[in-house]
């Protein structure tokens, strides 16, 4: 790590941004560092302009993965190095249409969950969708963030670093106990390894994508599948129709979710799906 890059970590840190907020940010800019060879303090606009250019047309990323690239090296520009007039040749692209995330049926939810490879990715896949969690929930999700006496489970520092609270369904805390008694975990309820041995630390995001692409595999799924369309298949066949309990899983406002029923894409029965969903078949 270079001097202005661990400079730039410093000032992440005292600004308290999230931890994966911080290593994306840093691995931005240390690719821009190595797109040329000019010192980081020495390249101008054209320089930006040029690995803008580079970052579309190139390397093809989409506008969104664009857009947070633009986000690190403006921070690093304005905030690191205190060049504010910098902001000014950092401009964000203009963002595509919001499109539809890919939702799974039913069905498609039932299969992808029993088709997980062993208990450990069963309990994960089924946890994030009954939760609707983020993989990053996940991975920092701990023993007793399980309240089984209320019966809801306690999310800490979530997107925006804000703790909620979501219920927590009854066959997802049967599901859990039997786990519980075969995994016997300590801090997070699900560990990752080091060294090829399970640690007392959080598994990595990296872990949870493998056992939903594995799962997606052998159930047969055609459809693009992420570890985040459970959430969406969360929300939309157990949580669209409550704006209450919208909020609960981190969205500000009803019509933050409209997307799950753009363009008239309702469920066909909403209260029915609403209240029975794939994880209570």
């Amino acid at each position: 790590m270079t001097k202005l890059i661990q400079r730039m970590r410093e000032e992440l840190v005292r600004r308290n941004f999230a931890e994966s907020t911080m290593r994306t940010y840093l691995q931005v800019v240390e690719d821009f560092r190595r797109y040329s060879p000019a010192r980081l303090d020495q390249r101008g606009p054209d320089d930006i302009r040029r690995y803008q250019v580079y970052l579309l047309e190139e390397r093809k990323l989409c506008v969104d993965t664009v857009v947070s690239h633009i986000a690190a090296l403006r921070f690093f520009y304005v905030k690191t190095l205190k060049r504010p007039a910098m902001k000014q040749d950092l401009p964000y692209p203009n963002r595509q249409r919001l499109r539809l995330p890919t939702i799974l049926t039913p069905e498609e939810v039932s299969k992808l969950i029993d088709s997980a490879r062993n208990l450990f990715h069963y309990a994960m896949l089924l946890t994030m969708y009954s939760a609707g969690l983020r993989r990053s929930e996940l991975c920092k999700l701990k023993v007793n963030n399980i309240d089984s006496g209320r019966m809801v489970i306690r999310v800490e520092r979530g997107k925006g670093g804000v703790d909620r609270e979501v219920p927590l369904n009854p066959k997802l805390l049967t599901t859990l106990r039997e786990y519980w008694r075969w995994m016997r975990p300590k801090t997070y309820l699900f560990p990752g390894t080091r060294n090829g041995w399970r640690a007392d630390k959080p598994i990595t995001p990296k872990v949870i994508w493998e056992a939903v692409q594995h799962a997606a595999r052998k159930a047969g799924i055609q459809k693009h599948v992420t570890p985040h369309t459970l959430r969406h298949a969360s929300a939309y066949y157990t949580t669209f129709q409550s704006s209450f309990i919208l909020k609960a899983i981190g969205l500000d406002q009803a019509q933050s979710a409209a997307v799950y029923g753009r363009n008239g894409r309702l469920a066909p029965v909403p209260a029915r799906l609403a209240a029975r969903g794939p994880v209570d078949r």
